[in-house]
């Protein structure tokens, strides 16, 4: 059996709309499939101590997160009947307003992807070193709680 291959999950700055429509498309032609589930993440404008957040500024530790994302997609291939997974997530400068994170389930079945997607995006969360700075208005920042 042939090892799959680590994917560089990281997009610079923020993931397109358009690059979401696109990879929807793409999945047209994979006729086993019946049904998607996609997480989205967007920079909220928060406010903090009086203070708004305008972007986050994210970096990772790229090489051990791209491992551990590996890691975490065969665990769910392993755990549910899915045709396919995406990871998606930005590096650098991320605006209020702007997606940040792309996740996208794919299986023959409705019930499948609706497990599967939680779960794949908690596990994300929890375990990916991936950092996010919060930078407000006043060019002040703080580091950012994974919740």
């Amino acid at each position: 059996m042939k090892e799959k291959q680590i994917k560089n999950i990281f997009k610079q700055g923020a993931i397109p709309p358009s690059f979401i429509a696109e990879s929807i498309e793409k999945h047209q032609s994979k006729t086993g499939i019946g049904a998607h589930d996609i997480f989205m993440g967007q920079v909220r404008a928060d406010e903090v101590n009086g203070k708004t957040v305008t972007a986050i500024e994210f970096t990772a530790q790229e090489e051990m997160a791209n491992q551990v994302c590996h890691e975490i997609k065969e665990r769910v291939f392993e755990k549910f009947p899915i045709h396919c997974l995406h990871i998606h997530h930005s590096l650098g400068t991320v605006k209020a307003g702007e997606l940040c994170i792309f996740v996208f389930v794919s299986a023959a079945h409705r019930t499948t992807v609706f497990e599967a997607l939680p779960y794949l995006v908690n596990e994300i969360k929890a375990k990916v070193p991936i950092f996010g700075k919060e930078l407000f208005e006043d060019a002040s920042y703080q580091w950012k709680i994974n919740n």
